[in-house]
């Protein structure tokens, strides 16, 4: 009975099947090759991968947003810190160095001379100063995932726009109450706040890295603060050094550059920052890229020492 009911479903498997095909022998799996991947950390210099940080430039947006509404969190007076301190620095400045001092501001009111000055100045001692310690800060964050930690100190420093943006607006206003207009050249004004923000950065990646690695570098922030400030050309002209050759070597510090171009931009003064910006240009390049450099030879170590 068994056998007849065999017979009977091979009947029906060889009716169902077409004349003329071939079975498929069957297929043996092939051995796959094997591979092996070895990670091992970087040497030396290396590149930049500037593509892969702007894949990341929604992070880059996130994070600077973020840099923004922590800074006004839970504050009494929210943004008018941003035009608080380069305006008492500037009442400062007015009475010390304008009155008392008489320095001279090249035919431009002091209170005027000072503020134009102060603006830029304090976009880039804040960049600086964030920057500086943005990688400490998120500490936690470099600890979890991978990222371009150039993301970091970059929307440190472009956080500091907005406040830029405020006391600037102050500074227009400021121009309208002394009646001084402003001049076609300052369609360079992007410029020149493009330069200090290259300033800012170079400075801050530079001191971002070594921050992870030496801890009292946080310290020394503020004393170079101060100390560029003075050597800056913020409380008295640039026009005091007569001689052009030593004014042209005195670009090589980038914010003057930044500061010269923005009293001439906006007020109009005598002194033409021509060889001055070419000086002040090259040097804040070159803190740029040696910075983006030393932070790319640096960053390997960052999540095991922050």
């Amino acid at each position: 009975m068994d056998s007849e009911i065999v017979q009977g479903l091979m009947a029906d498997i060889a009716v169902e099947e077409e004349p003329g095909t071939v079975p498929a022998p069957a297929s043996r799996a092939e051995p796959r090759p094997t591979y092996h991947l070895r990670i091992e950390p970087s040497r030396g210099w290396v590149s930049l991968k500037l593509r892969e940080l702007w894949e990341y430039r929604e992070l880059l947006y996130f994070l600077t947003w973020r840099d923004v509404k922590v800074r006004y969190k839970q504050t009494v007076l929210g943004a008018a810190w941003a035009i608080i301190q380069p305006l008492m620095t500037m009442v400062v400045f007015s009475l010390f160095f304008g009155n008392l001092a008489k320095i001279p501001s090249d035919g431009i009111p002091y209170p005027i001379f000072s503020y134009a000055a102060l603006v830029p100045w304090t976009f880039f001692a804040n960049g600086m100063g964030q920057s500086s310690n943005s990688l400490v800060g998120a500490a936690n964050l470099i600890k979890k995932i991978y990222f371009p930690r150039l993301v970091i100190p970059i929307s440190a420093v472009i956080s500091g726009v907005v406040d830029f943006a405020l006391a600037f607006i102050v500074l227009l206003g400021m121009m309208l109450a002394y009646g001084i207009v402003p001049t076609l050249n300052v369609v360079f004004l992007p410029f020149l706040l493009l330069l200090a923000f290259v300033t800012a950065l170079g400075v801050g990646m530079w001191l971002s890295a070594m921050n992870v690695q030496f801890r009292d570098v946080r310290y020394t922030v503020p004393f170079l603060t101060q100390f560029w400030m003075f050597a800056t050309p913020i409380a008295y002209p640039s026009s005091l050094i007569e001689n052009d050759v030593l004014r042209t070597i005195y670009g090589i510090n980038p914010m003057t550059g930044v500061i010269e171009g923005f009293r001439w931009a906006l007020l109009n003064t005598d002194t033409a920052p021509g060889p001055t910006i070419v000086v002040s240009s090259l040097a804040a390049m070159a803190l740029l890229v040696s910075g983006a450099y030393y932070f790319r030879r640096m960053e390997k170590t960052f999540a095991d020492v922050v």
